[in-house]
């Protein structure tokens, strides 16, 4: 076993590569359309699938978000929305390898079908569960109420990339009755059903180890960081190691 810091950024960085990966992405780049809702993490995702396809020429993860949280020097609308978002570049829509730029989740979620992949970020991560939430602040659903007409009702594949630094404690279904209920103020909270892809599931997805978080925080920039135990045979120890190494220098956020 060893152990390892991995910095926000890192993180999201090990998980769009862990994405990337994933066998049910794979086969929808191959026969089917992939659909990555704009959001920060899923930026690092779209980059990650538009160097595979060899289509990253264009795609700039810098305003690939609807709602961003910043700090109180950086004011958003109360939905957490810039207030110039004239250069957001719309979804990642992906039919059959190629991809189809300008395109929204709104533009095609009555295309998709079973064996098609949507992937979307989380803002609440219950560990124990494995489950993820969103957090809501378009009074129509935004986006998730959108792309759940699909995952529901034509059984779309739904992979959740979330860094363990979303991790919260209880029930995510009594935090998301307190914030939906009547009189409350903010978003909403929605958990969805769908497969998380975290820094733990990334180790193993990406190197066969197992990994498990121990411990958290940081200063200096690893404000957030995760310290993880990873463990496997020598093999997979070595490649989890080189793996991790390739992105811990991966440079904060800007926008």
């Amino acid at each position: 076993m060893f152990q390892v810091v991995l910095t926000t950024a890192a993180g999201k960085r090990l998980i769009a590569k862990a994405a990337v990966a994933h066998p049910a992405v794979r086969a929808a780049l191959r026969s089917g359309t992939i659909v990555i809702i704009a959001g920060t993490t899923n930026g690092y995702v779209a980059e990650e699938v538009l160097a595979l396809v060899g289509q990253a020429e264009g795609f700039n993860r810098r305003r690939f978000f609807r709602g961003i949280t910043t700090p109180p020097h950086m004011p958003t609308t109360e939905t957490g929305r810039l207030p110039d978002e004239t250069g957001f570049p719309g979804d990642v829509v992906i039919v059959k390898g190629e991809w189809q730029q300008g395109k929204t989740i709104f533009d095609v979620v009555d295309d998709l079908r079973e064996g098609d992949v949507i992937l979307k970020g989380a803002n609440a991560l219950d560990l124990s569960q494995k489950r993820a939430a969103i957090l809501i602040g378009d009074r129509r659903g935004g986006t998730t109420v959108t792309f759940l007409r699909a995952v529901v009702g034509r059984r779309v594949r739904l992979l959740l990339p979330v860094g363990l630094e979303k991790r919260v404690s209880g029930s995510l279904d009594q935090l998301a009755a307190k914030l939906n209920a009547p009189g409350a103020q903010g978003s909403r909270l929605l958990p969805v059903p769908g497969e998380v892809v975290s820094e733990i599931e990334a180790v193993s997805i990406l190197s066969g180890a197992a990994a498990e978080l121990v411990a958290g925080g940081g200063v200096c920039g690893a404000e957030g960081a995760v310290w993880l135990a990873v463990s496997g045979s020598p093999e997979e120890e070595k490649l989890a190691g080189e793996l991790i190494a390739s992105v811990a220098q991966e440079p904060s956020f800007k926008l």
